[in-house]
């Protein structure tokens, strides 16, 4: 029975048409687990994971291995991305169990969703250790069938186990100077001096901490801090993470040098790199940083915008290999033959030393991975430029990755601040006007009419799951960013209605703790709670970082108030493990500069003194800084009230806790005041 082929996911899509008799999660599923008294196989991924490809190729797509699974099982598949809360409690089940998670991850459960066996990927044969999935299979159902108390026992205590798992968070304070100048000293120790970034392999863009980095600096003036982000960004941009010819960042290197990546790209790694970039170039004026924000703009823009104006979530890593066989990095990677063919000899032998292409190869067969091994100025540029648009035009032509086109809230709101901020610093209105299109969509499509969001859409249509904290979070993010450069007050409006939610069904009112989950949400066996950042900002971080903006914004004393409770995690994880909660970090630097407030009044919309101090405004490095712009009779924003033109011209008020220096109408002083 066909039971996925009308779900939203992509990733559900792609396995509506397997042997496995799938259900979606579902209270549905998990009756028919009851009434057959079979165990349940729950199997979670994503569309752009390569591992769950060949999983289900060699074992939901085989006939045999199917029939086993419907003869003695339950079967649910679930994506990750649309179902975060589902996957991060059975996660945290897999990672005590095992001590290692990742996708496709395969649980076993009772049908009262209870866990009692764990695992990820299982190949279709025996394998380095590794039991086959039938072997696996059989040796559940066996366990199942005879040994059922055993089994029972197991499973009660891994619920018992997750239960006590809960967060301590009485009476934290946030975090202060100590704690931030220990959570650098810790990435000092962490940070990879040679090859930038931190730890080893694989190793992953850390857009979090490159922004705690340059807030710290920003704040504090420390040097150090600024070029552990410079230097890091700057390896990154040059290695095969990034796409030398279209922009963009994959997923991670599974090397310590940046040269080979997992080619996968995500809407939100290139949303928080873009902005990290951009921001870099704020604090140093680098060239280097300014290409990689605007060509990592470009390609979200180009390659994952929907049509309805949003973005999708990302590209494969894999593609067609010309033969018909999918292959990872096939699109991207090059030999010095095929440069030739595209160039020329003469010219592809520029482009291989200009991108370190090599008979050996540094990936595989042969191939290699673009990369900037040596400076740009000592090529001819006109002609690099050329040979860059030559082999784009020719990648093209290439079968191209799949693309997974829903559209994730969180991530769509990461994209919203960072098109946003990007358009308004580099005169690219086009990208502003990206930003709002998402906006809208999200306005238009994933608001309900009490303000609750839905965590996906696809092709115009809403996906039936929940919004969860870091939709909220990042969606609010997005919105008081698209405030502060649009000047548009109801961005500001949106994002409060957001943080209303947040406080009323996120939080625990007694400590201040958040969840992952609303409190109406559906009951999973725990209510997921997770302060760390991963490949995003945590819910919890995120929704700290948009309470404090519009607390700044508004005056409002509760929102600051859950910002500052929600950010005493930090101060027990950031000298710990700084790594992990690096967006934390960057919003503790927020609360301990203020975050100072610009009002920004002119007499028009039109006027040039005005659009001068409000660019300054947007320009300047104090962590986390919130701009209102409009005229002082403007009801928009509360930053704005009581503040006059000074001499009948456009004037600048910079204020903490809506106290305020004297005005100027001096764009030097302004860009001064707020360290730009």
């Amino acid at each position: 029975m066909n039971r996925l082929a009308h779900e939203t996911s992509p990733y559900l899509l792609q396995h509506a048409d397997n042997p496995v008799d799938w259900w979606p999660w579902s209270a549905e599923a998990f009756e028919a687990a009851r009434a057959a008294n079979k165990p349940v196989l729950l199997s979670v991924g994503y569309s752009s994971c390569h591992w769950c490809h060949v999983m289900a190729h060699e074992s939901f797509e085989d006939r045999a291995t199917a029939d086993y699974l419907n003869e003695h099982f339950v079967n649910i598949k679930v994506d990750r991305e649309e179902r975060p809360d589902v996957d991060a409690v059975y996660m945290e089940a897999v990672q005590a169990a095992t001590g290692q998670g990742g996708w496709p991850m395969t649980v076993f459960l009772t049908p009262d969703a209870e866990p009692f066996y764990f695992g990820t990927y299982f190949p279709p044969a025996p394998r380095h250790g590794m039991p086959s999935f039938r072997q696996v299979l059989e040796g559940v159902r066996t366990a199942w069938t005879d040994r059922r108390d055993e089994v029972s026992e197991v499973a009660g205590k891994i619920v018992r186990d997750l239960a006590e798992r809960e967060i301590s968070h009485q009476g934290a304070q946030p975090p202060g100077e100590q704690e931030l100048a220990g959570a650098l000293l810790g990435l000092t120790r962490e940070y990879d001096a040679q090859r930038g970034g931190f730890g080893g392999a694989p190793k992953f863009p850390p857009s979090m901490v490159v922004e705690f980095l340059l807030r710290h600096h920003a704040r504090t003036g420390a040097e150090g801090a600024l070029q552990m982000a410079a230097d890091t960004c700057e390896r990154m941009a040059r290695g095969g993470i990034y796409d030398q010819l279209g922009g963009g960042f994959a997923r991670y290197s599974v090397d310590r040098d940046w040269v080979v990546p997992h080619f996968e790209k995500m809407l939100y790694d290139n949303a928080l790199l873009c902005r990290a970039y951009a921001h870099l170039w704020r604090a140093t004026g680098s060239e280097l940083a300014r290409r990689v924000a605007l060509e990592t703009a470009d390609f979200m823009v180009r390659e994952l915008r929907t049509g309805e104006g949003g973005f999708a979530s990302a590209l494969d890593a894999d593609s067609d290999d010309g033969t018909g066989k999918h292959v990872e990095g096939a699109y991207y990677v090059w030999t010095p033959a095929q440069l030739a063919e595209v160039l020329g000899d003469e010219d592809a032998h520029l482009a291989a030393q200009y991108f370190g292409v090599t008979e050996e190869g540094t990936f595989e067969h042969g191939q290699s991975v673009l990369q900037l091994p040596q400076q740009e100025g000592v090529f001819d540029a006109e002609r690099i430029e050329s040979v860059k648009q030559r082999l784009l035009a020719a990648r093209a032509q290439r079968p191209g990755p799949g693309r997974d086109d829903k559209v994730v809230a969180a991530w769509n709101g990461l994209a919203v601040a960072a098109l946003a901020e990007t358009g308004a610093y580099f005169d690219r209105p086009d990208l502003v006007e990206a930003a709002v299109g998402a906006a809208d969509l999200l306005v238009r499509l994933h608001l309900d009419d009490h303000a609750r969001l839905a965590r996906t859409s696809r092709d115009g249509k809403a996906g039936a799951n929940a919004g969860v904290l870091e939709d909220y979070g990042d969606v609010a993010e997005g919105f008081l960013a698209l405030a502060s450069v649009t000047g548009e007050g109801v961005w500001l409006e949106f994002a409060g209605l957001l943080l209303d939610h947040v406080l009323a069904r996120f939080t625990d009112p007694e400590t201040g703790a958040l969840y992952d989950t609303a409190s109406d949400a559906e009951q999973l066996i725990r209510r997921p709670q997770d302060p760390t950042d991963n490949a995003t900002p945590s819910g919890w971080t995120a929704a700290a970082g948009a309470l404090l903006g519009y607390a700044a914004h508004t005056g409002s004393e509760p929102h600051r108030t859950a910002a500052e409770r929600a950010l005493g995690v930090v101060r027990t994880l950031g000298p710990r493990v700084p790594r992990f909660v690096g967006w934390g970090l960057a919003v503790a630097e927020a609360l301990l500069d203020g975050p100072r407030e610009v009002a920004i009044v002119g007499p028009g919309a039109q006027d040039e003194k005005t659009a001068t101090l409000h660019r300054t405004a947007l320009l300047g490095t104090a962590p986390g800084a919130v701009v209102a712009v409009g005229t002082p009779e403007s009801d928009e924003f509360p930053l704005l009230e009581g503040r006059p033109l000074v001499g009948g011209e456009a004037a600048a008020y910079v204020c903490r806790n809506f106290t305020c220096d004297a005005p100027t109408t001096d764009p030097v002083r302004l860009k001064s005041a707020l360290g730009g």
